[in-house]
């Protein structure tokens, strides 16, 4: 009875022993396969998780795929134009301020002034006040114009990202993603009133999941710190990762040289440092780098679809559980002169404010869709229309008349219900008017199209392409989104997250199942 007993132990440990084997294998190559992903992965992470500290730093776009050159003004080259003095023009967008005349045969680089580094000249919006001044919103501040150089202004509050500017009787509108600051056109912009804007009438006191994962998985939901936290996981999947490799290509090494022991001694003593800590740090963080991997593959479609429209409760004691209602949710502003009111584009949509924002804002029954990627044109037609562009495509809008329709196609819009692609066929990135007040519209991928004309805009100069290189954060934006792999893969390439995040945690999974079955048979 006794040898039955041990016979079918032996049997079971044997199967058992089998397949730890093959999950140890599969551990193997799969991590193997996947090692160039994950080192590309983790060092763009942890640079779009500080922009200003890599902000200086360029990258030539002749040494990335095509799809990231300039032609035709594309890639938001461009997103809007200010008059400057009379037959002057100020154009901007991504490749920072040029001046230019009324038929744009002459450009000038117009950036002295802000730091270097093409992600410091990146303008959201140029404004000239009623008195004359011209004032540019930054990705990471405010200037003013002193001659021909530009100078940074201060700001009552933390945030620095200026998404839109507004000049208004005779004051002017500073508008980040979280606050609004009203100053005198005459003010120190550092004594600018910070306006605490009122709860939208449909406020649920919920936050979106999408935003709740972001904020998870960039580590931002408790601030630097957090960040910080995010970052020390990134490296240490990279030592992970680079250990993984030393164990499988050492031994191989070592048979090999065995007549050189002093060499031999060296690949020993590194090979027994990287499993040691390779198996200790997979232990210890494994529950950290399990959150890391699932809520990055949320973040981007197709898993982000079925989690788009869905609202949390904000996490107590997050960044996200504050009292500013409208904390990262700010997009644009405008006055509708027809209607006296203010209209403030949001992440949550438009919503208009009769009272100098003294109430509850609004929300318009009737929306325009804008791309989750932001509004880009938000102009005055009139009659209490207005022009809403994204890269959802561009349409008038009559928020009284409850009619929104798409310019392009002049048919009218009916909204589905359904989320607005991100993309469309019409992109567009901006609008530009030239001395005869004629517009012109661009398209994020086709480049600059004649509005309500025939004449073409003049070809993009190549002084203007040669100084307009693509930041490294924007580089890392492209290779973490994993679309620096669609001129290889083509649509395929939306499929590159949630494969690679399914990898990572089976990785990380089974290399802790080995870790505690072995821990535990030593035990």
């Amino acid at each position: 009875m006794a040898a039955g007993i041990d016979s079918k132990i032996s049997a079971k440990t044997s199967r058992a022993a089998k397949g730890y084997k093959k999950l140890k294998a599969w551990h193997k190559w799969v991590s193997i396969v996947l090692t160039l992903f994950v080192l590309l992965f983790t060092l763009s992470g942890i640079v779009l998780n500080h922009r200003s500290w890599f902000s200086e730093v360029d990258v030539n776009r002749n040494l990335l795929p095509r799809d990231y050159r300039y032609q035709n003004w594309n890639l938001a080259s461009l997103r809007g134009s200010v008059e400057k003095d009379t037959n002057e023009l100020l154009v901007y967008g991504n490749i920072g301020v040029w001046k230019t005349n009324g038929d744009f045969s002459q450009f000038e680089d117009f950036n002295n002034g802000f730091p270097d580094g093409i992600d410091n000249r990146k303008i959201s919006k140029i404004i000239r006040t009623e008195k004359g001044k011209l004032i540019a919103g930054t990705y990471f501040g405010l200037y003013g114009l002193k001659g021909d150089n530009w100078e940074k202004l201060p700001l009552p509050v933390e945030e620095n990202r200026i998404v839109d500017l507004l000049s208004y009787d005779e004051k002017i509108y500073i508008l980040t993603r979280s606050d609004l600051m009203i100053a005198d056109c005459d003010q120190p912009t550092n004594e600018a009133k910070v306006i605490m804007l009122p709860n939208a009438e449909d406020d649920d006191y919920k936050i979106g999941l999408f935003k709740t994962l972001w904020v998870i998985h960039s580590g931002e939901i408790y601030g630097i710190a957090g960040q910080l936290f995010v970052d020390f996981m990134a490296l240490a999947l990279i030592f992970l990762t680079l250990t993984g490799l030393i164990l499988w290509l050492f031994p191989g090494w070592i048979k090999r040289k065995r007549s050189n022991k002093s060499g031999v001694t060296l690949l020993v003593r590194t090979m027994k440092f990287s499993l040691k800590w390779h198996n200790k740090l997979g232990w210890y963080l494994a529950i950290f780098l399990i959150i890391t991997a699932a809520t990055g593959m949320f973040l981007r479609p197709p898993l982000l679809i079925p989690i788009a429209n869905a609202r949390v409760d904000k996490i107590p004691f997050s960044k996200l559980n504050q009292p500013n209602p409208w904390y990262d949710k700010l997009r644009a502003i405008t006055y509708d002169d027809y209607h006296g009111r203010f209209i403030l584009s949001t992440s949550e949509g438009f919503y208009y404010s009769d009272n100098h924002f003294s109430s509850e804002l609004k929300k318009f029954e009737t929306q325009p869709p804008v791309s989750v990627m932001g509004i880009n044109v938000f102009e005055q037609l009139g009659q209490g229309g207005f022009l809403v562009g994204s890269f959802s495509g561009i349409f008038s809008w009559f928020p009284e008349r409850n009619y929104v329709e798409n310019v392009l196609t002049r048919q009218e819009y009916i909204p589905t219900g359904q989320n607005s692609a991100p993309f469309s066929e019409q992109s567009i990135a901006g609008m530009v008017w030239d001395g005869a007040s004629r517009p012109y519209l661009f398209d994020y991928i086709k480049g600059a199209e004649p509005f309500l004309h025939e004449q073409n805009f003049p070809e993009m100069p190549r002084e203007i392409v040669a100084d307009s290189p693509m930041s490294i954060w924007n580089l890392a934006l492209e290779v973490h989104t994993a679309r620096i792999y669609r001129p290889l893969i083509g649509d395929f390439y939306i499929l590159v997250i949630p494969l690679s995040g399914l990898a990572l945690l089976f990785i990380v999974i089974s290399g802790f199942w080995m870790y505690w079955t072995g821990f535990r048979r030593k035990s």
